[in-house]
């Protein structure tokens, strides 16, 4: 189920030369409508200053562009001010010497809730059941002589302040965001009537522009009106709102129905997860993934559960497994598609390093993947053999999100240092926080470890303080390997970030180029080669000088 809504909006420009009002309304397709919602917005640009018409629609046109290219991971409130901020600095920095300033007011519907962004003294309003409340506050000066003065406005301060209002709503209610051109000329009371006696939203938007100027309004006036026909399915805000609603599952049984999943088999049980085979109604096999009971009170444990199988969800593609929809559930857990195959790690302890065509052909799809995961603001933390799978078409997936990161929505608690400490970059060792470099880190050892069977600086156990001196050469493990695949891999395993590459596709398209390379076998040294026959040869010169010197003295 969808979100429905119906909007109209209406401009006058009123007794004035220009119009520096601007109205905008985006309504996406039906993914990025899930994902980022409909903006509808409206800005009064500040006429006694540079161009204030110019810095209205600018601000708009702007927030209308890039708000739907930010990540989906981030929170609605966190993508707004991100480019409110921006905004503001592209408005003090092009006034040719004079402000450019305008007022704004954003508001974005998403699924169940809405998100109100504001900042100067355009108004908004909820109207339901013969009622009209207002949610935002004029950012004007309060003393007399001043109450249209504004203390706030995008492009007037260096820091920006903007007012956030999120909440849950209601089937049959309108918002309407209205400029300082109606509302300073109409009552509320008349603002009702209108929405009492108008219900077309296109008349009742016109009749209040046309209303405020025949009551004697001397600005530009303008409306813009939102209905809610119909509340669309929950967003990540509403999810994690109902995981204090949904009980975990007791322990299930082999041939017992939850939800109506059939439980098949456990496959794997640890303090941290449960994990269970099941079956649909057409018996296709899913993996129902929950947790022990025992975490059912640990901070955070269930959030992070639901976070999890949001970033799935946010993942949808072929290097991620699939997420069921799971509508009926009662209980808090997710399910995903099982896959034929196995993962890299058991690949490597049936059949043993990697052939080098096939790891060039994982290698790619793995930073694929990686990259994907990055551009969405994502960060998995736990990249090892073990959580990448390999089906029987040749289809690599990235698995396990247990403790994937999203800076804005995820929890990063402090001394804790998530992953498997063999693939732990060195600086996550020492505390700085999550980066894109850590998650390549961690595909440089896993690569390095399905070449070689060997970790690039050994092996690190729990608990362990480890040092990084220098990284051991691919080639005293592999002397089939190309020069330039081995120091690929020496820059993606390199102690100090900065060495490190920057992205997934900066590797990747290193990786492409160098397979198009002639192969060209570097000579192993004899000392790798032959270390016994080396030293010996070494023993026996030196013995042999040891002679000649000796018999020179003799003679002399």
């Amino acid at each position: 189920m969808s979100l429905q809504l119906s909007f109209a909006q209406a401009s006058a420009t009123g007794p004035r030369e220009q119009n520096q009002d601007a109205l905008r309304l985006v309504t996406p397709n039906a993914e990025l409508a899930a994902s980022k919602g409909y903006l509808f917005a409206l800005a009064d640009g500040v006429s006694q200053c540079a161009d204030g018409g110019l810095a209205a629609r600018a601000s708009l046109q702007a927030l209308a562009l890039d708000y739907y290219a930010t990540p989906a991971t981030w929170s609605v409130p966190q993508a707004l001010d991100k480019l409110l901020l921006a905004q503001n600095r592209w408005l003090r920095a092009n006034g040719g010497g004079q402000p450019l300033l305008t007022t704004l007011s954003a508001l974005v519907m998403r699924g169940r809730r809405f998100t109100l962004a504001h900042i100067g003294d355009c108004r908004v309003y909820r109207w339901q059941d013969q009622q009209l409340q207002r949610i935002s506050q004029d950012h004007v000066w309060d003393q007399p002589g001043m109450q249209h003065v504004l203390k706030r406005a995008l492009g007037l301060d260096q820091h920006l302040l903007v007012d956030y209002l999120e909440g849950d709503m209601r089937p049959g209610e309108c918002f309407a965001l209205l400029s300082d051109g109606i509302w300073a000329s109409l009552s509320e009371t008349q603002i009702k009537s209108v929405l009492r006696d108008q219900p077309d939203l296109q008349a009742a938007a016109q009749t209040l522009v046309k209303t405020a100027h025949l009551c004697g309004s001397q600005d530009n006036a303008s409306a813009l009106l939102v209905r809610v026909e119909q509340l669309g399915t929950a967003s990540l805000g509403d999810t994690l709102a109902q995981h204090q609603q949904w009980p975990l599952p007791p322990a299930l049984r082999i041939g017992q129905a939850i939800d109506g999943w059939q439980v098949e088999q456990p496959l794997g049980h640890s303090r941290q997860s449960l994990l269970y085979r099941v079956r649909d109604h057409q018996h296709n096999p899913w993996l129902l993934k929950t947790l022990p009971l025992a975490r059912e009170n640990e901070s955070g444990a269930l959030q992070g559960l639901l976070l999890e199988e949001w970033f799935l969800r946010r993942m949808a593609g072929r290097f991620f497994p699939e997420v069921h929809v799971a509508g009926q559930r009662q209980h808090l857990y997710y399910v995903m598609r099982e896959y034929r195959g196995q993962t890299l790690a058991q690949l490597l302890k049936q059949s043993g390093p990697l052939p080098l065509a096939q790891w060039q052909g994982l290698a790619q799809q793995l930073l694929q993947a990686v990259g994907m995961l990055h551009r969405r603001n994502i960060l998995h933390r736990d990249i090892k053999p073990e959580n990448v799978h390999l089906d029987e078409t040749g289809q690599l997936r990235l698995l396990d999100f247990g403790l994937a990161y999203c800076p804005g929505l995820s929890e990063d608690r402090a001394h804790e240092l998530p992953g498997t400490p063999s693939f732990i970059a060195p600086e996550a060792f020492e505390g700085q926080a999550p980066s894109p470099r850590q998650d390549l880190y961690s595909v440089g050892v896993t690569l390095f470890y399905l070449l070689t069977g060997q970790y690039p600086y050994g092996e690190i156990e729990a608990f362990q303080r480890p040092r990084f001196n220098q990284p051991a050469t691919v080639a005293r493990f592999r002397p089939d390997v190309p020069e330039w695949l081995e120091r690929n891999l020496i820059q993606a395993v390199a102690a100090d970030p900065a060495q490190r590459f920057e992205t997934a596709e900066q590797w990747l398209l290193l990786l492409e180029q160098g397979e198009r390379q002639p192969l060209i076998l570097r000579a192993r040294p004899l000392l790798e080669r032959e270390p016994l026959k080396v030293w010996r040869g070494l023993a026996l010169l030196s013995l042999l000088l040891n002679l000649i010197l000796l018999i020179s003295l003799l003679k002399g």
